[in-house]
């Protein structure tokens, strides 16, 4: 397993909507879920040891989120021909062994992975109130592994002061984890 890290990018930029099925059979719209403070996308999968080590952390860090209007919603982008682990019903498995309480979504033509330019799981994305993006960094110091219990929580204080004041902090620590296992080109 080699191990990616999120390159830097334009902060302020704008968010591209996206329709994609859940893992609940419904259709999740960002512009229909976006929360009014901001909104966290996140690309995960189940099979990656870097979000195994951090799911319930993830599951309890967006829950609290939620009470102060920031939502988010998880994306599934990894070909689940080749990696069956992160097929469907392995997905509905994960997010109800985590207690997850926002939408899990796969990106089955990984368009929207390719249109953010996602590039490994876990990939952190967050965004303003104004869909303007303000974060991209990881959840905390986790790598395959859990971090101590008490490690800061990088990604809960950056949407806390993205909800507060519509920006981001200027220190951003990149997200490491497996690569996004893309589909061969035809």
């Amino acid at each position: 397993m080699v191990a990616t890290e999120t390159p830097s990018v334009d902060i302020g930029w704008q968010a591209l909507d996206f329709d994609l099925p859940g893992i609940d059979g419904k259709q999740y719209r960002l512009s229909e879920i976006k929360g009014s403070a901001g909104t966290v996308v996140m690309f995960i999968c189940n099979h990656c040891p870097y979000v195994q080590a951090i799911a319930d952390r993830i599951a309890r860090d967006c829950e609290e989120l939620r009470s102060y209007d920031i939502a988010s919603i998880a994306v599934m982008p990894n070909d689940t021909d080749a990696y069956s682990a992160d097929s469907l019903p392995h997905m509905k498995e994960f997010a109800a062994k985590y207690n997850f309480g926002f939408p899990y979504v796969v990106d089955e033509t990984q368009a929207v992975a390719r249109a953010y330019d996602a590039v490994c799981t876990p990939d952190f994305f967050g965004f303003n109130g104004d869909l303007q993006l303000q974060y991209r960094g990881r959840l905390d110091s986790s790598r395959n592994q859990p971090a101590a219990p008490d490690a800061r929580r990088e990604l809960f204080e950056a949407m806390l002061e993205i909800g507060r004041a519509g920006k981001g902090p200027a220190q951003q620590s990149a997200s490491i984890g497996c690569s996004i296992k893309w589909r061969a080109a035809a």
